[in-house]
């Protein structure tokens, strides 16, 4: 009987240690992904149509575009005022979707002529994106060959520009997160 005691005291004893191990393994794996959503944050996601640019920096100028938006009206350069938010997201990019429910999020306490998405739509079906951006932001289709994305020199999606005095950019980031506080009105 005695026998018996100690091997299930010791197997409660391996167990016990087997559940320390499996936790602590948990905390490491979350841990880890963490910082790969960092660097996949500080990187940027999937390429944009043309990949041999990069991406713009504060203080860049953009160029001179024309487009129009989903809802027919014409938007150029000269039509968004300092402040204004661009987004540009990719129908089938990850991050983009990993992005949107903080993008929404942020626009709804916005001013929707101060937010303009440009979704890139050249190898996949846009139409569910464009509908949850439509009543939080102005929203450009863009093919295979962007202007705006060109005039802003987006390369990669997500982006998310902030246009500051005379068409120079403010701040370019990654994730919604990273916009500066008090970003539009």
């Amino acid at each position: 009987m005695p026998l018996l005691i100690v091997v299930v005291a010791l197997v409660g004893a391996l167990c016990v240690l087997n559940l320390l191990l499996c936790l602590g393994m948990i905390r490491r794996l979350r841990e880890q992904t963490q910082l790969i959503d960092a660097v996949y944050e500080f990187v940027g996601g999937a390429p944009a149509a043309d990949p041999a640019g990069s991406d713009p920096v504060a203080g860049d100028t953009v160029a001179d575009f024309h487009a129009t938006t989903t809802d027919g009206a014409p938007v150029g350069r000269d039509d968004l005022a300092p402040a204004t938010v661009v987004a540009f997201l990719a129908a089938d990019c990850k991050g983009c979707q990993a992005q949107l429910p903080d993008f929404l999020a942020w626009a709804r306490g916005q001013d929707r002529q101060r937010v303009l998405a440009v979704v890139n739509a050249h190898d996949s079906d846009p139409d569910a994106l464009i509908a949850q951006l439509t009543p939080v932001a102005r929203v450009v289709l863009e093919g295979a060959r962007p202007p705006v994305a060109r005039a802003f020199g987006v390369t990669s999606y997500p982006r998310f520009c902030v246009l500051g005095a005379d068409a120079t950019l403010s701040a370019v980031v990654a994730a919604v997160s990273r916009l500066p506080v008090g970003t539009a009105a």
